[in-house]
């Protein structure tokens, strides 16, 4: 098998994700297209993992946005930022039909959540309405939540929290719109939900920009009987992109 994984690279070699430069490793960027991408390392808020100025000294520190708005989660990272390269990945693997791009950012999920992530947590990730589900083929949110399931030997429970109804595109929403529009559209499954009794959520999704919807999910979980949430989306929109 390995002699025939190698006569096949030499066949078809690995390329990277983002463009059509050869790389030593399946799934993985080139030199170039990483040094594009916007990983978010260093000082970040504990809630929502934007990055900070200054250096860490072991507290905990918050971004203007979590100190001004109730987040009902108890901390939060992210992998990237929403922006460059990162917002170009993104796209592909949400409405590019390219659900591969979930394993390697995965990986990079993983490096962020490694301060969140606990024994006997379980992932759950955001759910999808039908609809969308109808037009996509899948939920990004749950081929991240699975690959991250993968790497963590963690479990994920798909179903536990539903989006009850279909909610508008957030694109140009302000911030109070944004919070409107999802209020009480992710509920716990009617059957499924008891699986987050007593449980530790590590919840799941591909980009936070206001924080409405990963509140509501939060909620939604809470209302389930989870006993703690923390969220982990892959990218995160910060004010100064």
């Amino acid at each position: 098998m390995a002699k025939m994984q190698r006569a096949l690279q030499l066949i078809y070699p690995y390329q990277c994700i983002s463009c059509t430069t050869l790389v030593a490793d399946e799934l993985a960027l080139c030199g170039d297209c990483w040094r594009e991408t916007p990983f978010i390392a260093g000082l970040v808020c504990d809630a929502c993992g934007t990055p900070l100025p200054g250096e860490t000294d072991g507290a905990n520190e918050l971004c203007d946005d979590c100190m001004t708005i109730a987040r009902p989660w108890h901390r939060g990272r992210a992998a990237v930022l929403y922006k460059g390269n990162a917002r170009r990945l993104i796209l592909a693997l949400k409405h590019g039909d390219r659900p591969e791009l979930a394993k390697p950012a995965a990986r990079w999920m993983l490096s962020a959540a490694r301060p969140l992530i606990e024994p006997g947590m379980v992932i759950v990730p955001v759910p999808a309405h039908w609809t969308r589900l109808l037009k996509r083929r899948y939920n990004q949110a749950v081929l991240l939540g699975r690959a991250l399931g993968t790497l963590t030997g963690l479990n994920m429970l798909p179903t536990a929290i539903v989006r009850k109804h279909h909610t508008p595109v957030q694109d140009g929403m302000g911030l109070d719109a944004r919070f409107e529009n999802v209020a009480g559209a992710i509920v716990p499954h009617p059957k499924r939900g008891g699986e987050l009794v007593g449980k530790r959520v590590l919840l799941v999704d591909d980009v936070m920009t206001s924080g409405a919807t990963l509140a509501c999910a939060t909620e939604a979980c809470h209302s389930a009987g989870a006993t703690q949430v923390c969220v982990l989306p892959l990218a995160r929109v910060a004010k100064d992109t």
